[in-house]
């Protein structure tokens, strides 16, 4: 296989592996409807109550619970500040409504304020339960709370009129790291049945318009592994783009969750129960679009969309006058991998999964982060830093792309003969693949010489993508005319075009690589169709990369530039070393 004709392979494989996103970027989820008041699920008849407060049913176990009803009266709130956050509870529920980021702006862009004081990014946002709220059809009373303040420690606590009281601590701490315990006390003289329940971790919602809405997702990790469920999970379209049943819940776990998150682009909120949590539940929610003037139609259904989860725990029996508790750290801030991943190996929890790295490239998405940090440490931009790794990997792989291009030139050189072979054994393709390796064999060519270096290079192409679409690290860095270089290079907009983005930098890339194309050597045995096919790839990268972040662009469009410069070198020496040796003038004697 020819260089070429791989980079067509690659190029489909890449169409074929953002389609699901594009599919929601352009045509997101319809947004799940608020449910009306009432169970969402009714509880199966075939699950036994369990005889004592220990006791939990088994994976099999549904969930069911009742929306959050909030009550109608006045809302008491109390608000806690530390060094890196800004905590905002509510009698509403009983919970943490929001949680602002002190040191991050919501939204970067070229007109708005960036200023943090003003601008300043928060979590759990519009969302339609506060983190800690209880969602059971026993467990709600009219969801107001009595909320008292000790220190750095909020109290929220009401009793039913069962004679169950509802107690939930917070302790904010002084980082991103906080504490809170449910308690749920039997004060009658009777035993209590409580009904299976759902403790809201937090709501999936973006943190402004400029974020990329396929990124929303949830976490849950269950000591082996981690899984993303994101909408397209709920939309359930076949192959990506063909529409499906929706989904409405997501239930799994069997008393092993380890962690559970939600997440956007760059922040996330994580519940670690002291104790694995029995199952995980995710609901897709609808909630209000953010404002800002010339947002699509499209992404403005896309950022409808939200996700809900809580830890669900099962039915018991509560003897008089005991109490059933649960504790839980909570993470609320950045996806910083180094803090994730410090955080993970103190507890031994792999929080840093929540990075989303990614499989097989997650190897390459942790090293190329890592580089991306060690240099930008030693005083360079995260501009320059991005093009110096790219030099550094062009170095590393320069004597493969060298041989390669050697390689495709003698197999160009010996097209001829190899034509001959096949003609001449045309009637026994065993036969003809026998000559043909032998001839290569023989003149010491392979035909997989002149695609090595780019198959290689795949797994860090991946790499880069995963770990720069969510490097919290180039948020809000600009880079020449890039105002962000973790959003696209937006310049201006056209309104002919239904207010169609400028992007100057995908554009460059696209000519970049059309002129890589028109210096590399013609394939062997390439027809003038496929040549005239391989003049329009350009387009279709720069279809694909136009609305992905600047660094990953900056990324590809150096590495052409460096490609077209190694040609260059390998074509203007092998064309000095073939040149004859000058006659040398005998000396008269």
């Amino acid at each position: 296989m020819d260089r070429k004709s791989l980079i067509v392979i690659v190029a489909c494989l890449l169409l074929l592996w953002g389609l699901n996103s594009t599919v929601d970027y352009f045509f997101p989820p319809e947004p799940a409807p608020v449910s009306p008041p009432g169970l969402t699920n009714p509880p199966p008849e075939n699950v036994p109550a369990p005889a004592t407060a220990s006791t939990a049913t088994g994976p099999t176990a549904a969930a069911w619970s009742a929306p959050l009803v909030l009550p109608s009266g006045p809302e008491q709130t109390l608000t806690l500040t530390n060094e890196d956050l800004i905590f905002h509870f509510t009698s509403h529920g009983g919970g943490l409504k929001t949680v602002s980021l002190r040191k991050y702006p919501a939204i970067i862009s070229r007109t708005s304020d960036t200023s943090v004081e003003t601008n300043m990014a928060a979590l759990n946002i519009k969302a339609p339960a506060p983190v800690l709220a209880l969602l059971g059809h026993d467990a709600q009373g009219d969801n107001y709370f009595n909320l008292t303040q000790n220190g750095q420690a909020v109290r929220a606590e009401k009793t039913l009129a069962s004679g169950l009281r509802l107690v939930k601590e917070f302790d904010v701490g002084s980082n991103s790291l906080f504490t809170a315990r449910l308690r749920l006390t039997n004060t009658s003289a009777q035993p209590l049945k409580i009904s299976a329940r759902e403790v809201v971790v937090g709501t999936a919602t973006p943190i402004g318009p400029l974020d990329d809405p396929t990124t929303l997702g949830a976490y849950w990790y269950n000591g082996l592994k981690a899984q993303d469920i994101k909408q397209s999970w709920f939309a359930n379209r076949t192959l990506g783009c063909i529409p499906g049943t929706p989904r409405t819940v997501y239930e799994e776990g069997t008393n092993n969750v380890i962690w559970a998150a939600v997440h956007n682009q760059f922040f996330t909120f994580a519940a670690i129960p002291s104790n694995p949590a029995p199952r995980v539940i995710i609901h897709p929610i609808s909630i209000a679009p953010p404002e800002m003037v010339g947002l699509t139609n499209a992404t403005s259904a896309m950022l409808t969309n939200g996700l809900e989860v809580a830890l669900w725990y099962p039915e018991a029996v509560l003897p008089p006058h005991q109490t059933l508790a649960n504790d839980f750290t909570f993470y609320v801030g950045p996806k910083e991998y180094n803090r994730l991943a410090q955080i993970g190996q103190r507890m031994n929890n792999n929080l840093d999964l929540i990075m989303d790295f990614g499989g097989f490239t997650g190897f390459f998405s942790k090293m190329l982060l890592i580089s991306l940090n060690g240099l930008h440490a030693l005083g360079l931009g995260y501009g320059w830093t991005i093009i110096a790794i790219t030099l550094i990997i062009k170095g590393i792989f320069w004597p493969l792309t060298k041989a390669s291009t050697k390689s495709q030139k003698r197999m160009q050189a010996l097209q001829p003969q190899m034509k001959a072979i096949a003609e001449k054994y045309k009637d026994d393709p065993v036969k003809k693949n026998q000559k043909t390796m032998e001839f290569m064999k023989e003149h010491k060519v392979s035909p997989l010489g002149s695609c090595l270096p780019t198959v290689i290079q795949i797994p860090v192409f991946f790499g880069f993508y995963y770990m720069l679409r969510s490097a919290i690290e180039l948020r809000g860095v600009p880079f020449l005319w890039v105002h962000d270089l973790s959003q696209s290079d937006t310049v201006g907009y056209l309104p002919f075009l239904g207010g169609f983005p400028i992007n100057p930098l995908p554009i460059i890339m696209g000519a970049t690589q059309l002129w890589q194309s028109l210096i590399l050597p013609p394939s062997p045995g390439m027809d003038p169709g496929q040549q005239r096919m391989m003049r329009y790839l350009p387009l279709l990268f720069v279809a694909m990369f136009y609305r992905m972040s600047s660094g990953l662009v900056l990324y590809w469009t150096v590495s052409n530039l460096l490609s077209i410069l190694q040609t260059k070198i390998t074509r203007t020496t092998e064309e000095s070393a073939a040149k004859p040796a000058a006659a040398v003038p005998k000396k008269k004697i």
